[in-house]
């Protein structure tokens, strides 16, 4: 290339369509319908071993890495954990872990007994 760098295709965004369609075109959902449709009911293709979303906690950014084979993902976790720069959300076929800081709000005292992790 002549160092010029190429930018993707944009796609504008058609929300306003969307906000215009009645209501009774939608079906409802119920919260746990959606809970076990999309939040439990992942799937990941045979031939990927995991997911790896790691979140930069200093630029908040975010990066996906998608592994096939055991070792190299692990590596790359043990990396992740050794440099402590990045928050983890891992996604197996079978279970997600989270792997990141633990913060406290500010508008708790010390004193307090319980806290939400991120």
């Amino acid at each position: 290339m002549n160092g010029s760098s190429k930018r993707k295709k944009y796609f504008p965004n058609k929300w306003k369509q969307f906000k215009d369609v009645p209501d009774q075109f939608f079906e409802p959902h119920l919260y746990t319908d959606v809970m076990d449709w999309k939040v439990r009911g992942w799937m990941l293709p045979n031939d990927v071993y995991c997911i790896i979303r790691a979140t930069n906690l200093r630029t908040s950014k975010v990066k996906e890495y998608v592994y096939k084979r055991q070792k190299p993902a692990e590596t790359k976790i043990q990396r992740f954990c050794l440099t402590q720069t990045h928050s983890l959300a891992i996604t197996y076929h079978d279970e997600q872990q989270y792997i990141g800081p633990a913060t406290f709000p500010e508008s708790f005292d010390d004193d307090d007994d319980f806290y939400f992790p991120l």
